[in-house]
């Protein structure tokens, strides 16, 4: 595993961080708790230090179930833990976002509970609520923070603009945004947000599993191919993240998966590293071949 800065926080993250949106079962992964668990144990004993996490997975499964695997391996204190808020899963595929004061201050006491824990290393606002003054919503996140809570805040999905307005009355720390190589158009903002020295963190990295090659079409990414063939036929989605986490601008890249086997072959990618020559092939093909 590698490892980055974070930003201006001082922690040290893995480049892979593990997604579980998935692994809490919200909507398609049918797999035994069991599973799940062993799952997030062989990250964290891969070199994973680093889980994403959010109520709004399944309720809060996906946090009861990262809280359970943490608390039974007794790796809490080598994880760094992000989690959300704002954002609230109704059932039947409906979220309602919601920035209010005592609305963040609340879902926050229903993380610590789930993750069974007493302090979130990370906490994100989950997508803007553009119906609340977002000076409320950054006063929730500067009281979570000075109660000890949280020891350090952020935003996902926010544009730039949002991110200067909130940065107003909080100071970020943190920016979660999609990005991958079929995914690029917050790649400005991404930059931006790294100078201002935020960490960031890219979700969606393997493009929902496009990248992986699992689904292919006749117009294919020959140059990644040719790489791969190149390199001992490593798995695609190998060099789709490390032509993410190289990017100087990307701390640490959220790859979601259900089973040892994918997490032990996803870590794997951060044994080896692209060219430079290698990741101008791969820049040329995607220019070539991707429509913006």
């Amino acid at each position: 595993m590698r490892y980055k800065e974070f930003g201006k926080t001082g922690m040290k993250v893995s480049e892979m961080a593990l997604g579980t949106w998935g692994i809490g079962g919200a909507g398609w992964d049918d797999n035994p708790e069991e599973t799940r668990i062993d799952a997030i144990c062989a990250a964290v004993e891969n070199g994973v230090n680093f889980i994403d996490t959010a109520p709004a997975y399944n309720a809060g499964a996906a946090e009861c179930l990262v809280g359970k695997a943490l608390k039974q391996s007794g790796t809490r204190q080598r994880v760094i833990v992000a989690t959300k808020c704002g954002n609230f899963y109704m059932g039947n595929g409906t979220y309602v976002r919601d920035g209010h004061y005592d609305k963040i201050i609340q879902q926050c006491d229903d993380s610590l509970k789930n993750l069974q824990t007493d302090y979130i290393d990370l906490m994100l606002i989950h997508w803007p609520d553009v119906n609340t003054d977002f000076a409320e919503t950054a006063d929730a996140l500067n009281a979570l923070k000075k109660s000890g809570k949280v020891l350090h805040i952020g935003v996902s999905n926010f544009t730039r603009e949002q991110m200067e307005e909130i940065g107003r009355y909080c100071t970020l720390e943190a920016y979660q945004p999609q990005y991958s190589m079929v995914v690029r158009t917050n790649e400005e903002q991404m930059k931006w947000a790294a100078e201002q020295g935020m960490g960031v963190m890219t979700y969606g990295s393997l493009g929902g599993g496009i990248l992986t090659g699992a689904f292919r079409k006749l117009t294919t990414f020959e140059a990644t191919d040719r790489i791969s063939a190149d390199r001992e036929n490593v798995p695609l989605s190998q060099i789709a993240l490390n032509w993410c986490a190289q990017k100087e601008f990307v701390s640490s890249c959220i790859v979601g998966a259900q089973s040892r086997r994918k997490i032990e072959e996803n870590c794997a990618a951060y044994q080896w590293m692209l060219t430079s020559e290698e990741i101008a092939l791969l820049d040329a093909a995607i220019e070539q071949y991707l429509v913006e």
